[in-house]
């Protein structure tokens, strides 16, 4: 079951060109350890320049500082794993959907349950349409509250059900805890005449802070339909100490997607937590990280570890850098207390990407690359690198693309991430990855919306 949705491409977010697309790179800044700094000590000299945005055309008046990238191979710290023997393969293909394929996507969730893999939710993007009044076509969408499971890491897949309980949503969470999968937050993408938007906006998507559970993916149960937290979409969570942590995310569409679309996105540094999913109680209203949504979150070594994000799409923002996305690094023992491990790591900043532990180091990879210039009708730039680290601070650029990229529109972003044992390479652990985007702002191309995969692909051992 799904539904058919005008939407405002939005729940997370893009990012900026690589250094090597930008023709060379400022040395990093100090990635020394502060604990609890203010945002707006960190970030004052990413900015050249800033765009005026008038529906999709901007008018370019400053240019993207980069940031510096070390050699394939070239260590930024004391040890390192070799991955040189880990490659990409292709799990499955992306297949038209039908009874054993889910249809591509972006913004969906990915958990293991019991020796299972389970994909859920997100959007699949259909040919824009044409509204009287409108001087361009708006994205529209089919918004997925169905839910599939596959026995092989990705393989095969069979659905559970067509249309679970809760609401269609994209760009949510969703966690596994005491044998139970989780399910959390996200949007809608209500645009268009249709949609029963108060005029002039063309968007007025709902936004979800509901809390569903299930042990097996067909049967949901209501737990909460207000968390406490505000409802949003783009937001982080993970499970810790016994607990679900949601922290960060958005709320409102975004004007850079859909001209016109108020009010502003609501952006939050807020962190809450839950023992059982139904009750929550707010840890800190604001983190020192800067607010933002699609920040990564991962476990290591008993801290939460926050890895990027983004506070806008596009350079549309004069008191915003450009673009406005983030590469820093913090960490929390409880949620409360944030230490900031590097206020800038050696990747470009990015949201939409993935980060996970994999053989006790950090590997980030993905995201969605702003054009040069920050000119978001420019040629594609997804960044083409991976990366790793021991500690967050000291990261090592790996060589190689990921999913074996040859050009950056083979890049994904919004796509879901695992770290599963087996499979090829015996039980020694893999990365893998499910779904993704590799739409761009280009509205107008007519094949814009099919870049949308819903392929698995595995990083490890070879």
């Amino acid at each position: 079951m799904n539904r058919t949705v005008m939407e405002a491409v939005g729940g997370q977010a893009k990012n900026r060109p690589t250094c090597s697309q930008l023709g060379g790179c400022r040395p990093p800044p100090s990635s020394s350890r502060l604990l609890d700094l203010p945002e707006n000590e960190m970030r004052g000299n990413e900015m050249k320049g800033r765009l005026l945005l008038s529906a999709f055309v901007l008018t370019v008046v400053g240019a993207v500082a980069g940031l510096s990238q070390a050699a394939p191979g070239q260590l930024r710290g004391a040890g390192g794993t070799d991955f040189a023997s880990f490659s990409w393969t292709e799990v499955r293909p992306s297949t038209p959907p039908g009874p054993a394929s889910w249809a591509p996507r972006a913004g969906l969730q990915a958990v293991e349950l019991r020796d299972s893999v389970f994909v859920m939710g997100g959007r699949t993007p259909l040919p824009p349409v044409t509204i009287p009044g409108l001087p361009f076509p708006v994205p529209v969408s089919t918004i997925w509250q169905d839910v599939w499971r596959s026995g092989d890491r990705g393989a095969t897949w069979s659905q559970v059900t067509p249309g679970a309980s809760w609401p269609a949503r994209a760009y949510f969470q969703a966690v596994t805890k005491g044998g139970e999968m989780f399910v959390l937050g996200g949007q809608n993408f209500k645009a268009g005449s249709g949609a029963g938007c108060t005029p002039p906006a063309v968007s007025c998507s709902d936004f979800f802070n509901d809390v569903w559970s299930s042990r097996d993916g067909a049967d949901w149960k209501l737990l909460t339909p207000n968390a406490g937290w505000q409802a949003r979409a783009g937001l982080s969570a993970i499970v810790h100490r016994g607990a679900i942590y949601v922290l960060g995310g958005s709320q409102n569409d975004d004007a850079s997607t859909v001209p016109g679309a108020p009010p502003s996105r609501i952006y939050f540094n807020d962190v809450w937590k839950s023992k059982d999913g139904r009750r929550w109680t707010r840890v800190v209203e604001r983190a020192p990280w800067k607010a933002r949504a699609g920040a990564v979150l991962v476990e290591k070594e008993g801290w939460i570890y926050l890895l990027g994000g983004e506070e806008g799409f596009t350079c549309s923002d004069p008191t915003k850098p450009c673009p406005p996305y983030f590469n820093d690094v913090w960490r929390s023992r409880d949620g409360a207390k944030w230490e900031r491990v590097t206020p800038a790591a050696d990747w470009s900043p990015r949201p939409g990407h993935q980060c996970a532990v994999l053989l006790d180091r950090f590997v980030c990879f993905g995201g969605f690359g702003l054009p040069p210039f920050g000119n978001p009708l420019g040629p594609p730039s997804n960044p083409m690198d991976i990366w790793e680290s021991k500690d967050g601070d000291a990261w090592t650029l790996v060589a190689g693309s990921p999913w074996n990229a040859t050009q950056p529109l083979d890049v994904k972003y919004d796509f879901d991430v695992l770290v599963l044992k087996g499979g090829r390479g015996g039980k020694r652990p893999s990365i893998y990855t499910f779904g993704g985007d590799r739409e761009t702002f280009d509205f107008l191309d007519p094949g814009n919306y099919l870049r949308v995969d819903n392929d698995v692909w595995r990083f490890g051992p070879s």
